[in-house]
């Protein structure tokens, strides 16, 4: 493209295109440069044909290679490209600032123009046909049997031609200033939000040859082949290529039954692998996938309202027959068409419904940025309201990648053949104890190439298989000893614990004689100490560790972390009905896991949240997801979900006492009902910009 570069400063670039932009060309040129790395900023002038952008250093570059490399792209940049630009997602596109200046300068000449220049008659004529549509809604509520603020709009522009039509040109005006004013700030917020979650690292397991690689999705390309295995997320659109999956569509379509997919079937991003393992071929863009899974995300949030929203906003509708009311005393009283507009020109339901989602979406916003995804307000409402918090050892309080420490064999095998044979069977399984064996076999270059038959999965219990006619098994000492009936004679079973001493012991039989048995080292995640302690600091009165570990175990583990309550050697149907327990005390629970075997507790729980590490099964029952390992987010979520509740109910407060003085003032004749309206719709505006400020202060990583 032809430019000149018009100033520079570091970090900054002012680019002169040496004429008008066309508008369209002036947000194309921002979105592209904002996508290239080290980019923080781009503004676009299109009347002084200018583009502002301010960068910093990218990952691995100075803030000469950034300034470089923007330069170069823009070299290189056709007309075309910027000319055909469209982008991906309009929710993911934010409204820019001179968009509503432009909008409001606008409407206000043209209004004031029409006002001064058009004859009488024919100005008439204009604002009766300009009142149709707000008389239409108006209607349109009273059919369905509502009194809304569609109602009270159409009823004060009523009252304005009654009282003489340029009181009804002004109401009008203002109310379409205020839609304007709402709907800009309603989309910027949404598009920030679409932003903050799109900016959420995400991978996918990309299959070339025999080789398996973890890649970011935005790597990916159309045609190239990703596997999704028991517990994964189908990372993107495609169709299955081999294999055979029971998949959860839930997040799509609202059912939790799962259904079956194999060759020649589509699967979709965002849906999730509860049984099988299907290899995928990309059909579409794999980025245009996740826009649309965080799009519905954004748009099921309504479905998902707190208590406090849903009360509040039925409270604004009930008030709005009560306006009717308080307009009819003034007019039977007062005699006074002024006064009653007044009445009508005031409502509660605009500030109240507007500033509340406002403040749900900036807390999601701000919620992403820190490292944690919340599917819908109520989540953090209950995430307030929680009193007790449960956590799962495995990939939760301990490393999301366990590493095997030591082993013992027996009967005749040694450790490559039991590492081998461990490494064989668990290879399906995307849990962080079967990735602890398969790396181990890895590092020692050991080959398990499948020779077994078809595997079974016992949830948190083991895995089953046959190998040569004889039955393999490997897992829990409940599973291999309990379940499938392995005798190992007493002392040699204290050896092992004894050996463990934190570990978590793996065994492994084949024909029901014990084989070998991996020590698999879980060791604690940095700071869990800490963040129980600022746990409990938050209003958390009891803090409780549940695992299928063995009592030895656990109690070493619960005593570095700083947890007093927990319990040992639970199945997922013991977490489950623990949690139950819990609640039926009259507890409100927040359940943290990350496996599948977590599942059914994090689907009783209060308020569920499942580590990043965790399965797609878990995080689909969960109702937050940690996009971090970093236990430190809870403690802000916590943080977050206090403040937002606090910030609603001061909002709601201010609504309605700000407007009640508003209709006050303007039924005693101190301000007109013009003035009241401008203040209601700018005060709805700067509450709404209020809810929207920063929850927690920024850190030096932020």
């Amino acid at each position: 493209m032809r430019y000149l570069i018009k100033n520079e400063l570091p970090g900054r670039i002012r680019f002169d295109f040496q004429g008008k932009i066309p508008e369209h060309d002036a947000v194309a040129l921002e979105e592209l440069l904002i996508a290239l790395p080290g980019v923080t900023k781009t503004v676009a002038y299109p009347k002084a044909g200018c583009l502002t952008v301010t960068f910093e250093e990218a990952p691995l570059e100075s803030l000469a290679a950034t300034r470089e490399s923007i330069v170069s792209y823009l070299d290189g940049l056709s007309l075309d490209e910027v000319k055909t630009w469209e982008p991906k997602d309009s929710l993911a596109l934010a409204p820019r600032p001179r968009h509503l200046f432009h909008k409001l300068a606008t409407m206000t000449v043209m209004h004031y123009a029409r006002r001064f220049f058009l004859p009488k008659p024919i100005l008439f004529a204009f604002r009766l046909w300009r009142a149709i549509p707000f008389w239409r809604a108006a209607l349109k509520s009273l059919r369905q049997g509502r009194l809304d603020v569609a109602v009270l709009d159409g009823a004060a522009i009523l009252m304005g031609f009654i009282s003489g039509s340029g009181a009804a040109g002004s109401s009008m005006f203002l109310l379409n200033v205020g839609g304007v004013l709402e709907d800009y700030t309603q989309r910027r917020s949404e598009s920030s939000l679409v932003q903050s979650l799109l900016d959420i690292p995400t991978n996918a397991r990309l299959v070339k040859g025999d080789m398996e690689f973890e890649v970011p999705i935005s790597k990916l390309k159309p045609g190239d082949v990703v596997v999704a295995r028991f517990g994964d997320a189908v990372p993107v659109d495609g169709e299955v290529v081999s294999g055979e999956a029971a998949i959860n569509q839930s997040s799509l379509t609202g059912e939790p039954i799962a259904i079956v997919r194999k060759k020649g079937d589509s699967v979709y991003a965002g849906t999730a692998v509860e049984e099988g393992e299907i290899m995928i071929r990309i059909t579409g863009d794999p980025q245009d996938s996740k826009i649309r899974s965080i799009v519905t995300t954004v748009e099921q949030s309504e479905a998902l309202k707190s208590s406090d929203q849903k009360r509040v906003e039925s409270m604004a509708d009930s008030l709005v027959p009560w306006n009717f009311l308080l307009a009819g005393i003034v007019a039977l009283t007062t005699r006074n068409l002024t006064k009653t507009t007044a009445a009508l020109m005031v409502d509660y339901s605009c500030a109240l419904k507007l500033s509340g989602s406002i403040a749900v979406m900036a807390a999601q916003r701000e919620s992403a940025k820190r490292g944690f995804t919340v599917k819908g307000s109520r989540y953090f409402d209950h995430m307030a309201e929680a009193d007790t918090i449960v956590f799962d050892k495995t990939g939760t309080l301990t490393q999301a990648a366990p590493a095997v420490c030591c082993m013992n064999t027996y009967d005749g095998y040694d450790e490559t053949e039991v590492l081998r044979l461990a490494a064989c069977l668990e290879e399906h399984f995307p849990h962080p104890v079967a990735r602890a064996v398969v790396n181990k076999a890895m590092k020692e270059g050991i080959e398990h190439r499948e020779r077994h038959a078809e595997v079974e999965y016992i949830v948190a219990h083991g895995i089953a298989s046959s190998l040569d006619g004889k039955r393999c098994v490997i897992g829990s000492e409940h599973f291999v000893l309990e379940d499938e009936g392995v005798e190992i004679p007493a002392a040699e079973l204290e050896r092992i614990h004894a050996k463990a001493n934190g570990s978590s012991p793996l065994y492994l039989a084949v024909d029901s004689i014990l084989r070998g048995v991996i020590f698999i080292e879980d060791p604690m995640k940095p700071k869990v100490a800490q963040v129980i302690a600022e746990l409990r600091e938050q209003g958390f009165k009891h803090v409780i560790m549940l695992t299928g570990d063995n009592e030895s175990t656990a109690k070493i583990i619960a005593e570095e972390a700083g947890i007093t309550e927990f319990v040992a050697e639970m199945l997922p149907e013991d977490k489950h009905e623990y949690v139950k327990k819990l609640q039926a005390e009259g507890r409100r629970v927040c359940m943290v896991g990350d496996g599948v075997n977590d599942s059914p507790a994090l689907s009783a729980a209060h308020v569920s949240v499942a580590m990043s590490g965790g399965s797609a099964v878990a995080r689909e029952a969960a109702d937050i997801t940690l996009v971090s390992n970093d236990l430190e987010a809870l403690v802000e979520l916590r943080k977050i979900s206090t403040i937002l509740m606090s910030r609603m109910n001061k909002g709601y407060g201010f609504a309605i006492g700000f407007n009640s003085l508003l209709m006050a003032l303007g039924i005693g004749g101190i301000i007109t009902p013009q003035l009241s309206s401008a203040l209601h719709n700018g005060s709805t505006v700067m509450l709404s910009a209020w809810e929207a400020r920063k929850f927690l202060p920024e850190t030096a990583e932020e």
